[in-house]
Formats: structure tokens, C-alpha cells, sequence
């Protein structure tokens, strides 16, 4: 398939609902025609009308019979269909008086669903085949004929009217709704970025958990072994073979120690691991950008007459994820030096990433946070950034994983970015701060003294 027609709403209209949607219409337009005609005794040319509505009825008997049920449409299939139902449409039109026909508006339904599930070249494919349809309808069209004989007739201007109607509405209902349909589909593709990075997190903390556990339950048996085998070992000193494989189980049974200690170290399903000091969720959410060739600088203070003791906070996920992409991304634009920082008073805690890079553009500030806002230097080279296309996602999955949490997030930069180099302060780059109510993160005083839940394996 050329891939200039394919899009993210590809595969994604089933042929079920057009073919539905095509027998309203089809009975809608037997309705029409029969009151017209019969009931207002209107001239009509009722056997062009009917053969427009019998070839719908003929191309929906096709789908039905050809086609299973759960048919998905390609973005070339949906194409045809839709052009037919315009074409077919537009014949109705011709033959019952033209643009004066009120129904003519129904010309915006096939380019309004184009434009809300299909590319961008089926829907400029639909919508210049309807404005020059809708020419042709304005030449070609004869005038319904009144019960009287006369025909019904408007003056030239109001045809040039409703013909400039329709086409704005084509173009300005196509511009609208594929501008929607693109924000949803951008926003909902960023969700399920976030739910997938909101997963990843809690399967990486479930699996350091079950290897604690089980660090926890072997530690026993292993210490038993290297008792039993340093006792052992005393007793073959004089049987160098014996020995020599006492000796290399008790080797391999530290071996098996060390290993379960190193892989362990996320903690075990423990309530004490559930919580941690505020400096050290921050390192923790820190430590892979640690050794990236950054400086970062971890500074907590507290309020005016807070406890100078700092917080202990819940480690859940979404904080650790939020705050570890907020950090990779102040490194990444880094030139030298990042500063993480804790302030907490009696009712908040604030954390504050400030980077020495060049921060935000001022054009963008405003719409940070959102899924697929372009890097903070559109002319900044590519190679100061390889591993990253600068999509805006890391930061809209960090945005919306602290919201959740109860995070009210800011983007600011630290001074004026066309300051000279020379009259720049340190902190000179991007600030972000995110602001808790205190009781939404910190840990409940009685987690401490809660007993233990069972592992659940």
C-alpha cells in the first residue's frame, strides 16, 4: 500500500458501521423522494432518483454478504466507500433541484468521517472531490418542477450563496475535525505511553521485591549449609579430596548468598521499604543519570518553622518515574551541573530540578507538558541530544504520573535566555517544581509500626 495513505486512524472504521449508517440513509432518502413527489406532487425525474438509491442498496447487499462482520476497513477501502456514498449522494442532488435541495448539506458527512479517521491525503482526496462535485451539481442540476408546472427557481446569486456555503463548510469542517481527531488520537497515544511506563515501573518494583523475598527466605538454609560445611571442613582436614569439595560448597553457597544479596537490593514486599526519607526517594529516582558525566547536586532545606527533620515520603512508583524523567531530561540539556532540591513546610513539599543549560524557548512554556511539544531548541543540533527525538513525551508521562499522585507541576526558566553568556548566573536553565500537600505524599505514622503482610507469591 503506498504509505503516503496510511495513518494512525488506518484499520480502524469497521465496514458494519458504514453499512449501517448507508441504510438510514437509504431510507431516508425513500422517505424523501416518496413525499416529495406523492405527497407535495412535486416533478421529479423518479427514475434517476431511484436509481441512485437502488445502487447504494446493491453496493450495501455486497458488503453484507461479502464481507464478515467484524470487517475492519483499510485506509484505501474506506476511500472508495466514501467517495461512492459522495458521488451517489451528489446524483440525488442533481436530479432534485440542485443546491436549492436543503439536503444538500449532507454533502459534509463523508468528508467530516474522512477527516476524523483518515489520513491526511484521503481527506484532501475527499474533500477536493466534493467541492468539484458540488460545481458539478451547480451547472448540471435541473429544478424541481412545482405542482403548478413552473419550476422552482432562485436567483443567481443565491445559488453562488449556497454554493460558497457548502464549500466553506467542507473545508472549514474538515480543517476542524481533523484538527480534533488528531489532538485525541496524539493525547491517547501519550496515555498509553504512560500506562506502559507506569507498568514497566511496577513490574521492576514487584520483581525486586520477589527476589528480596527470596534472598529473605534462602538467607537460612544457606547459613545452615556453610555452617554444616565450615564444620566439615575441620573435621577432612587430613582427606584432601573431601575437603577440597566441602570447601567448594560452602564456596558456592557464599557465591549463592552474594548473588541473592545484589539482586535483592530493591527490598522485599516489606512496609519499612515502602516509605523513605525525602533525600533518598530523590537519589533514588536520580541514580541512573548519576553517572552521565553530570554534575547533580541534591539540596534540601526546610521551611520557615517546619521540622527540620525531612519527611519520610511513600516510594511509590509514579513519584519515582515522574521525578526520574524529570531529572534525565535536566541532565540531558545540562551543561554541567543539575541541582535537585527539597523544600517542605507543614502542608507542602516542594521539589525543584533547575539545570545550567539554556532552558525553555519562551514560545513553548506554555504548552509543556503536552504529548509531542518539540524539543526547547528547534535549531538545536541533533547530536547534542542523540538518544532522543525531543517528542515532549518524557515529560507529559513525568506530568501526568505526579499529577496522579496529587502534584500541581510549573515550568519556568531560572533567568532571561537571551542574556549574553557572560551575564548568565548558574542556575541559568529550566526549573521545574512540583508542589504536594504534604498529606498527599508523606507515609502514615502508623505504617512503621503495621506488622508485615504475607508475600504473595
Amino acid at each position: 500500500m503506498d504509505p503516503l495513505f496510511s495513518a494512525s486512524g488506518a484499520n480502524s472504521i469497521r465496514l458494519r458501521t458504514l453499512i449501517h449508517l448507508r441504510w438510514l440513509a437509504i431510507a431516508g432518502q425513500l422517505v424523501a423522494i416518496t413525499i416529495v413527489s406523492r405527497g407535495l406532487g412535486i416533478s421529479i425525474p423518479l427514475g434517476l432518483c431511484y436509481l441512485a438509491v437502488g445502487a447504494s442498496i446493491i453496493v450495501n447487499l455486497l458488503a453484507v454478504f461479502l464481507f464478515p462482520e467484524n470487517k475492519r476497513l483499510t485506509e484505501v477501502q474506506a476511500l472508495v466507500l466514501l467517495l461512492f456514498d459522495l458521488a451517489q449522494l451528489c446524483l440525488l442532488i442533481c436530479a432534485t433541484g440542485g443546491l436549492t435541495n436543503p439536503f444538500t448539506l449532507l454533502i459534509l458527512a463523508p468528508v467530516t468521517i474522512s477527516a476524523s479517521a483518515l489520513g491526511l491525503r484521503s481527506t484532501l482526496i475527499l474533500g477536493t472531490s466534493a467541492i468539484a462535485l458540488v460545481s458539478v451539481v451547480a451547472i448540471l442540476s435541473r429544478p424541481m418542477i412545482l405542482p403548478d408546472g413552473t419550476p422552482l427557481a432562485v436567483p443567481r446569486l443565491f445559488e453562488i450563496g449556497f454554493w460558497t456555503a457548502i464549500v466553506v463548510g467542507i473545508v472549514f469542517l474538515g480543517i476542524y475535525s481533523r484538527r480534533v481527531a488528531t489532538e485525541t488520537r496524539a493525547m491517547s497515544d501519550a496515555l498509553l505511553a504512560t500506562q506502559m511506563a507506569l507498568a514497566r515501573e511496577q513490574k521492576l518494583t514487584d520483581l525486586g521485591r520477589v527476589v528480596a523475598a527470596a534472598a529473605h527466605e534462602l538467607g537460612t538454609p544457606l547459613a545452615t549449609i556453610k555452617l554444616v560445611s565450615s564444620e566439615l571442613m575441620s573435621e577432612l582436614e587430613d582427606q584432601p579430596d573431601l575437603y577440597d569439595d566441602v570447601k567448594l560448597i560452602r564456596e558456592q553457597a557464599d557465591r549463592c548468598r552474594d548473588i541473592l544479596h545484589g539482586m535483592g537490593r530493591a527490598g522485599k514486599d516489606d512496609l519499612h521499604l515502602r516509605q523513605a526519607p525525602l533525600e533518598t526517594l530523590l537519589r533514588e529516582a536520580a541514580e541512573p543519570h548519576l553517572v552521565r558525566g553530570k554534575t547533580v547536586i541534591f539540596d534540601l532545606q526546610p521551611g520557615p518553622e517546619a521540622d527540620p527533620q525531612q519527611p519520610v515520603v511513600l516510594r511509590r512508583p509514579e513519584v519515582i518515574h515522574g521525578l526520574r524523567n524529570l531529572i534525565q531530561n535536566a541532565v540531558d540539556f545540562a551543561r554541567t551541573t543539575v541541582w535537585v532540591e527539597g523544600e517542605w513546610t507543614a502542608r507542602r513539599l516542594l521539589v525543584r530540578i533547575v539545570d545550567d543549560g539554556e532552558g525553555f524557548p519562551p514560545q513553548v512554556i506554555g504548552r509543556i507538558g503536552d504529548p509531542f511539544v518539540r524539543a526547547r531548541r528547534d535549531d538545536r543540533p541533533q547530536h547534542q541530544r542523540p538518544e532522543y527525538e525531543g517528542m515532549g513525551l518524557g515529560l507529559f508521562i513525568a506530568k501526568t504520573l505526579l499529577e496522579r499522585t496529587g502534584a500541581t507541576l510549573t515550568f519556568a526558566n531560572a533567568a532571561d535566555p537571551f542574556l549574553a553568556p557572560d551575564e548568565r548566573p548558574a542556575r541559568c536553565g529550566a526549573v521545574v517544581e512540583a508542589v504536594w500537600s504534604l498529606s498527599d505524599i508523606r507515609a502514615p505514622h502508623n505504617l512503621t509500626a503495621a506488622r508485615n503482610q504475607p508475600f504473595d507469591y
